[in-house]
């Protein structure tokens, strides 16, 4: 492996040249949302996140028990972009000695939570000591038919489940207001929001769409799909990547949340570029369209643009010009 320079594309592409299998049992190796392999006659589907102390959260606006959550459900997300059924998962934590037991208690009783309502059951894992917290967990599940990213053809249309820029919206006001008072996180888990909690209740407490990842890869519907992890445009950047092709999106299709509407006069940097939404991005043939219109209420489900044979971005601005769609987003080793 040589590498020029440690960006995270370059990283990614080199690891997956020097490591390329694709025989026996490995169905979908690297560069996917999760791995799929074939061991006997069902299919697993495995993925690993890590989550590195002032990196990915940081003490003062995550509170234990809402990163609890949240690190295994970036994974489940991971699964729902595949149409995956998680099954079981192993946690490996590397921790400070100066960290209070309670942050851990309260860190294991969220991520307990999470694996009580998806049935996901504790396996094993490793522990260590850590000059910063670093979480690491690794998801194992079932799927039956799988959906990559690779499948999109030009003519499919372009789908977005839920709202974008929210995560990133509730991550810029923690961080600008120093706002992490107990009563927001109550009112959390009480259901009892404002206009401005849904916004930090996204960053910290995100939902998986592990229902509909499977529904869609359950009726063969989605041709190409992946999570909003890293933000809406360089998400679909990914997904174009992989298929070969481009894509032109509308803004005006493009949903917006009341709660960024009414606490931001811009904030369209939140809705293209901000990450950690963990919505699906999935592409849908013509042919089958109308089957996902059918249900769009029912999992709130956008149809946002489509894909197109040149390997460019393209969006549709509210005056009806287009122009290039810069992908940004979340990337490791931007400088």
């Amino acid at each position: 492996m040589r590498l020029r320079r440690l960006r995270e594309p370059e990283l990614l592409l080199a690891i997956r040249k020097d490591f390329l299998t694709k025989k026996g049992p490995i169905i979908l190796g690297i560069g996917d949302d999760a791995a799929v392999l074939k061991p006997g006659k069902n299919l697993l589907v495995v993925t690993k996140d890590l989550l590195i102390e002032k990196t990915h959260f940081r003490r003062e606006i995550n509170p234990p028990y809402f990163l609890g959550r949240k690190s295994l459900s970036v994974n489940l997300s991971d699964l729902a972009a595949m149409g995956g059924r998680p099954l079981y998962c192993l946690l490996g934590l590397g921790l400070p000695p100066s960290l209070p037991p309670s942050w851990v208690e309260e860190f294991m009783a969220g991520l307990k939570a999470i694996c009580q309502r998806e049935r996901v059951s504790l396996v094993g894992g490793d522990l260590s000591r850590s000059p910063e917290i670093v979480i690491s967990i690794t998801v194992i599940g079932q799927v039956k038919r799988f959906v990559p990213r690779n499948g999109a053809k030009p003519g499919d249309t372009i789908w977005l489940s839920g709202y974008p820029g929210l995560a990133a919206a509730g991550l810029w006001l923690l961080e600008k207001t120093n706002k992490l008072a107990k009563e927001i996180i109550d009112k959390i888990k009480a259901g009892r929001l404002n206009s401005i909690d849904p916004l930090i209740g996204a960053f910290l407490d995100p939902s998986p769409q592990l229902r509909l990842g499977c529904w869609l890869a359950r009726h063969g519907l989605a041709s190409a799909m992946i999570d909003t992890s890293d933000g809406l445009s360089i998400d679909l950047c990914h997904l174009c990547e992989e298929s070969q092709v481009g894509a032109e999106i509308e803004q005006s299709r493009i949903p917006l949340h009341p709660a960024l509407k009414e606490n931001f006069s811009d904030f369209w940097s939140f809705v293209l570029a901000g990450g950690e939404d963990y919505q699906l991005l999935f592409t849908v043939p013509p042919h089958k369209r109308n089957k996902i219109v059918k249900v769009s209420r029912r999992f709130n489900l956008h149809e946002i643009g489509r894909i197109i044979k040149s390997r460019q971005l393209w969006i549709i601005d509210n005056k009806g010009e287009r122009r290039p769609l810069k992908p940004a987003g979340f990337s490791h080793f931007n400088p």
